[in-house]
């Protein structure tokens, strides 16, 4: 699994007291955020890290004559009207504007000064906190300004990220704790998967056994599934059921995935049986290139019903997962069809994703320790 970066921005805004070396800090976590929130006047550090601030020497400079930020100070050179101060941007900076949101009124104003050029505006907001920002994120998707945003929790980045399915640009997040910021760094990176193809080498039923069936929150499309297997190293890719036939309707929110004990990745990067997954779980969602979103889980669903065994190699890697046998329940084909369980035969190739073996303890992965699964 490859880890990539979005466009999201973390922008950092350090708490100076007698318990934090500032300095220290921000030097174990510069290389997983994006601007710092100081000023760079009075920083007497060099961090090599972009700054954002009420302050002509930074590069992303807050413009101060529509609302003060926080902690910004009554500075005279920044006195000009917005129109004279964008039209005089210097080359390299960028200009924006924080405004805190306490209505409709508030929307419209933001809207008109990105009109006018700005590159970026803060929004601050008060208890509702959905709506308003749906509202602005509509508002400014035909412009080219950023929204950034001020986060009082990891919770609240979560959402900010992902509201609207677009998400804000960037959070403005207060801390000296760096796990807060390793958990926010991962929040916002996308995961993408070696998906490649494997040939079936065997198929076996195997009896009655328990069986998962995810229905998760989320509309899945053609093409994804979550990845599954009897390894944590050797993982087949199950189809969601958006395909409905004759006798069945489309369920495109379920992944009938596999048996009790099969492992799954999930968005920490550990492995969980799909016995422990349960209302409120998140799961990854794959499609057929790889590129995986994180989905939560509505309900897991555990009955009895009749297995089968598929066993596939691609060269010397050799995994086997464990299945209902229905209809209903596929895989996807090496050219992206979807093939059913109960049409598949030996030599047919599907996705699947593999990696060296490692050891597990409790889901995590344990690079070092030798591990043989059969």
């Amino acid at each position: 699994m490859k880890i990539i970066k979005n466009n999201k921005k973390i922008i950092l805004k350090p708490i100076f007291n007698k318990e934090t070396n500032v300095f220290e800090f921000v030097n174990k976590v510069k290389d997983k955020i994006d601007l710092l929130y100081i000023d760079p006047e009075t920083n007497k550090e060099e961090f090599h890290i972009k700054t954002i601030f009420p302050s002509e020497h930074a590069d992303y400079i807050i413009l101060n004559n529509i609302n003060k930020f926080e902690v910004s100070a009554n500075k005279p050179d920044f006195k000009k009207t917005l129109e004279n101060e964008i039209k005089e941007k210097t080359v390299g900076k960028k200009y924006g504007v924080y405004k805190k949101i306490q209505n409709n009124k508030d929307i419209d104003e933001i809207k008109s000064i990105a009109e006018k050029g700005v590159d970026f505006v803060i929004i601050d907001l008060d208890d509702w906190k959905i709506i308003p920002l749906e509202n602005v994120i509509a508002a400014l998707q035909q412009t080219n300004t950023e929204i950034f945003s001020i986060a009082r929790s990891i919770e609240e980045v979560e959402t900010l990220f992902t509201v609207l399915e677009l998400g804000i640009n960037g959070v403005i997040f207060e801390t000296n704790i760096e796990e807060e910021i390793v958990k926010i760094k991962e929040i916002i990176q996308d995961a993408i998967f070696d998906i490649t193809t494997a040939k079936i080498i065997e198929i076996k039923d195997v009896g009655i056994g328990e069986r998962v069936c995810i229905d998760t929150v989320s509309i899945l499309s053609e093409g994804e599934g979550m990845l599954i297997g009897n390894r944590s190293n050797f993982l087949f890719m199950v189809h969601n059921e958006s395909i409905g036939s004759s006798f069945t309707s489309p369920r495109p929110f379920r992944v009938n995935a596999g048996a009790v004990h099969c492992y799954t990745i999930t968005p920490d990067k550990t492995t969980k049986y799909l016995s422990e997954l349960e209302s409120g779980s998140k799961v990854l969602i794959v499609n057929s290139k790889g590129h995986a979103r994180e989905v939560s889980v509505g309900r897991s669903k555990i009955e009895t019903r009749p297995l089968r065994l598929f066993k596939a190699q691609n060269q010397n890697e050799i995994g086997t997962i464990i299945v209902q046998n229905a209809e209903t329940i596929q895989f996807i084909g090496k050219n992206k069809t979807i093939l059913p369980v109960t049409h598949i035969k030996i030599g047919d190739e599907i996705l699947v994703f593999f990696k060296k073996p490692s050891g597990r303890h409790f889901g995590m992965e344990v690079s070092s320790e030798y591990i043989l699964e059969k």
